[in-house]
């Protein structure tokens, strides 16, 4: 069972961030990480419902690179293969410190990205995950397609979503 073994981190930001999160919160899924100070995003002030912790600087470059440090894994959603912006330096933030990555883009049935991102889980025993990816502004729709991903997931695991 996947919910009492992996905990979810990710930035707080619009898209990606707030889907992985939202997602853990309505499952039960420990969640957390790392957020600029002030705890700044978009769309304003990241609700005080997201168990995160303020970085020392409001430099968005500092809690990606201390969510990526921080977790055995990260997965980086995006619409398409090609990725845009900040989405960017989770992947070479990875690459350089040695961590598990994976990328997800919208192209393809979800069904089997969320059988992909199972298996990316168990393969690097991955206990603590980072979700990055775009903001909402940036790729519209990535809240809902990083959501139904993992709602799949726990499908495929034999959990009930929605739980």
């Amino acid at each position: 069972m996947l919910a009492p073994q992996l905990k979810i981190v990710s930035g707080g930001q619009t898209g990606a961030d707030r889907a992985a999160l939202d997602f853990a919160i309505r499952h039960g899924i420990p969640h957390g990480g790392w957020c600029p100070a002030g705890r700044r995003a978009e769309d304003g002030r990241i609700d005080a419902r997201y168990q995160l912790r303020e970085t020392p600087r409001a430099a968005y470059i500092q809690r990606t690179e201390w969510n990526v440090r921080d977790s055995d894994g990260t997965v980086v959603f995006s619409m398409g293969p090609a990725l845009q912006g900040g989405s960017r330096e989770p992947v070479l933030l990875a690459r350089r410190q040695g961590n598990p990555l994976l990328r997800v883009w919208r192209g393809g049935d979800p069904e089997a990205h969320a059988k992909k991102l199972r298996r990316f889980l168990e393969d690097h025993e991955i206990k603590v995950l980072n979700v990055a990816g775009p903001r909402a502004s940036e790729e519209p729709g990535m809240y809902e397609f990083v959501s139904r991903v993992l709602v799949e997931m726990l499908t495929d695991l034999g959990e009930r979503p929605g739980g």
